[in-house]
């Protein structure tokens, strides 16, 4: 339906952003907002039309489809507030010293935008992680032209997403190049984008052999770019003793609602369970076996990752001393992902790697410990992941200081007596971590302090007030927080 982008076109769109870039980064912060405020807008008018195009590509029901699209448009409206603030420019003020021997300069340092950024739109979310999802808008409250590389599992859903984009642009009088949206089914227009010499940055959602391709090519380049991927995640849980003998069974309903919600289909779904083999560990199962077997299977996003889940699954429990624990009792049709959980111990757990390869979708393996100190190296074999999570009582937390810390060392967000499932959109959401989790842990793709991601630092010595930015004048004249001679003030320099 959607032909793959010709290289004549990559370079028009390309150059178009480029030319761009030059005007809108220019453009006051509150143009940006509202720009993004308009994109919302647009979003919110045709949430009928939009809807129903993604329930027709992913087979997500409506009702999951208006609340990702109403947290689109949250992420919008709250990344605009955000670049409107200022907060997330770090301005810093240090004003000069003449009389210090040697004289002390005047130095002031703030973010500034990177240039056009490439991004790579999500199977499992077609609206908060894709064509205006929390790249996109993090790149426009950067102040960056954006190129967005639909994904083919949602094509039409992006297109129309796209010309939603495109009319908030024309309304805003935002400059030509501002926002460009592409096809491409083959690795090919992908390479080209992030290979462009005017590309700045690439946000990417995905797989791991997709986020890690994206980030050697651009590590390829005469001159590299960041290129943030998201990757997915098994998001260990951590069933510590007491915690398991007081709660074990509504631990395991719980788990056996986030392990299935959404048929298992996102980056925080718990893939991975680890607990110390004992009574109540085997209670636990038990009923975390009997709560699968209750789950009705359900249409995954489409026919590739539907088959993409049962070869991963079935290449795990074929693994030596892996144990089914339980499979939903329901039948599966076609292109269902069907609810499984299944169990190995933790030697065998540590010693065969592909236990530890994320199978995405309706699936997670319980692995039983021998003890503390099994369940630690465990932790420590562990690679990055997004989220990690402790189900503890307090003496659990203090009683165990190594588990905590190797915990700690794997993961962006540590949970403590929740689920993994569910990514609130907020300034102290952290949603990355290490390696292969993200490609980079010291951001976050979710969260206002993910516009940091497509900027970087320009220090201004000695330069007259007047023709510095407003952002670093002695009057500030947008009233920003800045850090002046190490003090936090919105107040004017005198």
């Amino acid at each position: 339906m959607f032909k793959d982008a010709t290289t004549e076109e990559i370079n028009n769109v390309m150059e178009n952003a480029w030319n761009a870039f030059h005007q809108y980064r220019k453009m006051p912060l509150k143009k940006r907002a509202d720009f993004m405020r308009a994109i919302g807008e647009e979003l919110r008018k045709n949430e009928e039309e939009l809807v129903h195009s993604a329930m027709n590509e992913t087979n997500l029901p409506e009702v999951r489809l208006k609340g990702e699209l109403a947290r689109t448009i949250f992420q919008l409206n709250q990344y605009g507030d955000a670049a409107e603030s200022g907060e997330w420019l770090e301005a810093r003020i240090d004003t000069a010293i003449p009389d210090k021997k040697p004289p002390k300069q005047d130095i002031r340092k703030m973010l500034i935008p990177l240039g056009p950024v490439v991004v790579f739109g999500s199977s499992n979310f077609p609206f908060a992680y894709s064509t205006a999802g929390g790249d996109t808008a993090c790149a426009f409250a950067a102040g960056c032209p954006v190129i967005v590389k639909a994904h083919p599992a949602h094509a039409g859903t992006s297109e129309k997403v796209a010309s939603a984009i495109l009319k908030a642009a024309n309304e805003q009088k935002m400059p030509k190049g501002i926002f460009a949206h592409i096809h491409g089914a083959g690795f090919e227009v992908g390479k080209a984008l992030v290979m462009h010499d005017r590309t700045a940055a690439v946000g990417f959602t995905g797989s791991l052999g997709g986020g890690k391709q994206l980030f050697d090519w651009g590590n390829q380049r005469k001159v590299p770019i960041p290129v943030f991927s998201e990757m997915g995640s098994i998001n260990p849980v951590f069933l510590l003793p007491e915690k398991l003998k007081s709660s074990s069974e509504e631990m395991a309903r719980t788990y056996a609602g986030s392990i299935t919600q959404g048929v298992g289909q996102f980056c925080t779904n718990p893939g991975l369970i680890i607990g110390i083999e004992g009574d109540d560990l085997q209670k636990f199962i038990a009923e975390l076996g009997k709560e699968i077997e209750n789950v009705v299977p359900a249409k995954m996003l489409h026919p590739g990752i539907a088959k993409a889940f049962d070869e991963k699954k079935d290449k795990a429990l074929q693994q030596e001393n892996v144990k089914t624990i339980s499979v939903s009792k329901t039948a599966k049709k076609e292109n269902e992902g069907t609810p499984t959980v299944a169990t190995a111990s933790g030697k065998d757990f540590l010693n065969n790697p592909v236990l530890h390869q994320e199978v995405f979708g309706p699936y997670s393996l319980v692995i039983r410990c021998k003890d503390i100190n099994e369940m630690t190296n465990v932790a420590k074999k562990l690679e990055g992941q997004l989220t990690a999570t402790l189900m503890a009582t307090d003496n659990d937390f203090l009683s165990n200081e190594e588990l905590v810390e190797a915990v700690k060392n794997i993961c962006g967000r540590f949970i403590l007596n929740g689920v993994p499932t569910g990514v609130e959109v907020c300034l102290s959401m952290q949603h990355g971590g290490p390696f292969p989790a993200t490609t980079d842990s010291r951001f976050t793709s979710v969260g206002a302090d993910g516009i940091k991601r497509f900027a970087r630092p320009l220090a201004y010595q000695n330069w007259e007030n007047k023709l510095l930015p407003d952002e670093l004048k002695n009057e500030n004249p947008l009233g920003i927080w800045r850090t002046v001679n190490n003090e936090l003030t919105r107040e004017k320099i005198q």
